[in-house]
């Protein structure tokens, strides 16, 4: 069972305050020093009370070569990940076929029969 922290206004009006007095220097290090789980808890209360400004940005740059790079290399992924599931299919009704096949010949042993003949299949 997964017991459900509250905690009370005045708790979140403290943490995000000595955020914003710079005695943490990181969301990650008041999150530790009041011992939460997650930044995810600080931040969501950033939010909530309009403090945004708390809740640290990644900016992050590239070059147009990088940016080509990792349009390819998603493009690849994507190919992969369909040859992948292509290659499955295919093993799946290669499987169906042999079963279909070995009972029309009256072979019971399926998994036998594929030892016995694998240098052959």
């Amino acid at each position: 069972m997964r017991v459900a922290i509250r905690y009370s206004e005045a708790f979140k009006s403290q943490v995000l305050r000595e955020l914003e007095d710079g005695k943490y220097d990181s969301v990650a290090a008041a999150a530790r020093a009041y011992g939460l789980s997650g930044v995810g808890t600080i931040r969501y209360w950033a939010k909530k009370y309009g403090k945004s400004h708390l809740q640290g940005k990644v900016i992050r740059v590239e070059t147009a070569q990088e940016i080509s790079e990792v349009k390819e290399l998603r493009k690849r992924v994507r190919e992969l990940e369909k040859a992948l599931a292509d290659a499955h299919i295919d093993s799946k009704l290669g499987a169906a076929y042999l079963k279909i096949a070995c009972r029309n010949a009256g072979i019971a042993d399926v998994e036998g029969f594929k030892k016995k003949h694998a240098g052959k299949l």
